[in-house]
């Protein structure tokens, strides 16, 4: 069976969420929450791609960034939750699900797409109820304490994010793994992020 490939246009950003398994609150667990940021830093330093903003709920993170031009976005979720995965699991010694397979993302459109979803993100805890202030929740970039990248140089000029390889616009897509690649296209509607109208569409990604 022939893998799908994927294209990730050079430097583009990406709104990116990803669920932990069976959308449970796993990140509720401070040393798991730890984990997941220690991981998802080490490779934002290792130069993988700029991080802009993040925030780690209890069941999922949101993400922007910006992959680097050696690294597909595919492989940057694969650093981030494979990554993860493995280190809450050496360190707790034993395996246990953390990340549903796939995530979803959506490719930044401009200097205003990326300005909503940073507040999005960083607005996220106050919306759930979790925080009466962005920086009062411990693991998002708004509480001001993480070495963060700034905007693409594109969207501080107000510039469009260029098109796609594949000349296709942006849309927010959803990635399955790697065993349903062959599958039919799947079509859902998102709800939030102002997205609404937006198709999702599978994606695979890999644990390391």
């Amino acid at each position: 069976m022939a893998r799908v490939t994927h294209r990730t246009a050079p430097c583009c950003a990406y709104f990116v969420t990803t669920k932990a398994w069976a959308n449970r609150n796993i990140f509720q667990a401070t040393d798991t929450a730890d984990i997941v940021i220690e991981v998802l830093l080490r490779h934002r330093t290792a130069g993988a791609y700029l991080l802009h903003e993040f925030v780690l709920m209890p069941d999922h993170l949101h993400l922007l960034l910006t992959p680097s031009r050696t690294t597909t976005l595919e492989r940057a979720m694969q650093l981030i939750n494979g990554g993860s995965s493995y280190e809450i699991h050496k360190r707790r010694g034993h395996r246990v699900e953390i990340w549903q397979p796939g995530f979803l993302e959506w490719t930044i459109r401009g200097a205003r797409d990326f300005r909503i979803k940073a507040e999005y993100i960083r607005n996220n805890p106050v919306v759930a109820k979790l925080a009466d202030t962005a920086k009062q929740w411990p693991y998002s970039s708004a509480r001001g304490s993480f070495e963060l990248d700034p905007p693409p140089a594109m969207f501080a000029s107000g510039a469009k994010a260029p098109n796609k390889a594949s000349g296709s616009v942006s849309e927010l897509k959803l990635r399955p793994p790697i065993a349903s690649a062959s599958h039919s296209e799947i079509k859902l509607r998102h709800p939030k992020a102002g997205v609404a109208s937006s198709e999702l569409r599978l994606r695979p990604t890999k644990e390391q």
